[in-house]
């Protein structure tokens, strides 16, 4: 593909182009991916380092107690790993009934030790390290345990979101005593220690993870669960293990998207394309109204059905992750939009049949795309005291609803909003990119994917262009950088403009690594997001 360089919205980023690239939504953590192929590691070593440092120089984001998810192109082939937790043993409905009342009606607890699902993160590190990595495992950890240890000066963006999140949290067990080192959220530039997880990280090097699923670590997180009314067990943590798995996929556009399958909401992104391969996008300009109503309706539609039908895969039982991708059922959806007037969505039913967002390619052709979160920010508040494990709070993801696929119980993973992708092109490796944010993820993946491919803009164009958000029912929320008659004509069409109270999540933070050619000599060009603290480094 031949990119327009030119790039027409506000940024301060040039794209860079280099034969071996880390690209993280941190520039210490993509200087820790680069140590490692500098010391002659691959693109795993790389994904590794920087996923490890960001749970240090990001914590607003994710932590040694996330999850995370990756699709990897080995040199011949394409694989995806599924490192979400599942829920304690002991969960089911009628737990959270008894504990909680049914005053909150179908929705689980948001924040505390009954939202926190068996970490997957570092399993999935150790996993990605021994199929693939080249360097010893430990290697890669220290990185983040000199960050841990020394400490580091706070980034601006990662400073903001910090300060928005104390108040919500300093009262939820280890949190001030971790985060709150000053009595209140860490000014930018200033040093930030977390000493107790470089003490973790260095058990967890030396034990290949051992130590957090069957030894001390595991001991400490249970006791502190405990001795505040949650219900993780030894056994929850000793007897999980990461999925690999094989990706599901849509074409659009001469190339081939991938994403992980379901219990993640990838398949949104799937489903928005496919109604849109359907609709001939290409013949409006990329920010003319007509373009971006037909985007938001298709994704409207695929939310619709995405929200009710996806759940851990092993329980999609009803409606299945082929039935929604079909081209039959797709093609109906797409008949649904109408190009004069938004629309409020509704799921069908087809016939049978907080987060930090990492990629990193090398001079071999090794590419990842890593996807790891601690979900709303710093997740369940909750970190366990002398060992700097902060916990994601993904059980929030489940619903109390019986009659729903995504219904809680022991052993079975939430529905997930972490997403990474990957694109291909001829069953040959082209991209590798995510965009993090909550529910922006698979619209991020659709309006960069429809900027790149449909209309030719160089990766960091597409990443700086101002995006929308859909909410509920006709309600959208634009960027403020979006052009105000744009605004206005989406207004006209019935499209309901609602600011987004969510300071955090925005409008996403993307990472892209695009190949330049068949020759790997040619190498990479990559992007990285001026939402955040972001960096694209290389060599």
């Amino acid at each position: 593909m031949t990119f327009d360089w030119n790039n027409p919205y506000p940024t301060i980023r040039s794209p860079l182009m280099a034969r071996n690239v880390v690209a993280t939504s941190q520039a210490l953590a993509s200087q820790a991916g680069l140590r490692m192929l500098q010391q002659g590691g691959n693109a795993v070593d790389a994904a590794i380092a920087a996923a490890a440092a960001l749970t240090i120089v990001e914590p607003v984001s994710n932590g040694l107690g996330s999850d995370n998810f990756a699709i990897l192109w080995d040199g011949k082939a394409l694989h995806g790993l599924n490192s979400s937790g599942v829920a304690p043993a002991a969960w089911n409905p009628g737990y959270f009934r008894k504990k909680y009342g049914t005053a909150n009606g179908d929705k689980m607890p948001m924040r505390g030790w009954d939202t926190v699902t068996t970490p997957g993160a570092v399993a999935g590190w150790v996993a990605l390290s021994e199929r693939f990595g080249k360097l010893p495992f430990a290697d890669l950890l220290a990185p983040a345990i000199e960050l841990a240890e020394r400490g580091h000066g706070v980034g601006v963006i990662v400073a903001d979101k910090w300060r928005r999140a104390t108040p919500l949290l300093h009262d939820l067990p280890g949190f001030a005593e971790a985060f709150m080192p000053r009595g209140r959220a860490p000014e930018p530039g200033e040093r930030f220690v977390l000493a107790a997880a470089g003490a973790t990280l260095r058990q967890i090097a030396l034990t290949k993870g051992e130590a957090f699923y069957r030894g001390e670590i595991a001991e400490k997180l249970v006791a502190h669960s405990a001795a505040h009314g949650g219900s993780m067990a030894l056994s929850d943590l000793a007897n999980y293990r990461p999925e690999w798995v094989t990706t599901i996929q849509k074409d659009f556009a001469g190339h081939t998207l991938h994403e992980i399958p379901p219990n993640g909401q990838g398949i949104a992104a799937l489903m928005a394309l496919g109604m849109l391969d359907k609709l001939d996008l290409g013949r409006f300009p990329v920010d003319s109204v007509q373009s971006q109503h037909l985007q938001i309706e298709a994704m409207k539609l695929a939310f619709a059905d995405t929200y009710r039908w996806v759940a851990d895969a092993r329980h999609m039982t009803e409606v299945t992750a082929a039935d929604l991708l079909s081209d039959g059922y797709l093609s109906e959806r797409a008949k649904l939009i109408d190009p004069n007037r938004a629309i409020d969505c509704q799921h069908g039913t087809p016939p049978k049949g907080g987060t930090i967002y990492l990629t990193a390619a090398d001079e071999s052709g090794m590419m990842i795309s890593l996807i790891q979160s601690n979900y709303m920010g710093f997740g369940s508040g909750i970190v366990v005291p002398g060992t700097g494990v902060s916990l994601q709070n993904r059980g929030h993801g489940f619903t109390l609803d019986e009659t729903h696929p995504n219904v809680v119980a022991g052993g079975k993973r939430p529905f997930h909003t972490i997403i990474p992708g990957f694109l291909t092109k001829n069953g040959q490796p082209q991209m590798s990119f995510g965009v993090m944010g909550g529910n922006m993820q698979p619209q991020g993946h659709l309006q960069t994917l429809v900027r790149i491919l449909t209309h030719r803009q160089q990766p960091q164009a597409a990443c700086d262009a101002p995006r929308w958000k859909v909410g509920t029912g006709l309600s959208v929320d634009f960027e403020s950088t979006m052009a105000p008659q744009l605004v206005n004509d989406l207004k006209a069409l019935g499209h309901r403009f609602e600011p987004t109270a969510d300071s955090y999540m925005d409008y996403g933070s993307g990472q892209f690594i695009w190949k330049l050619s068949d020759d790997l000599e040619d190498g990479y060009v990559a992007a990285s997001d001026s939402r955040r603290d972001g960096h694209a480094a290389g060599f």
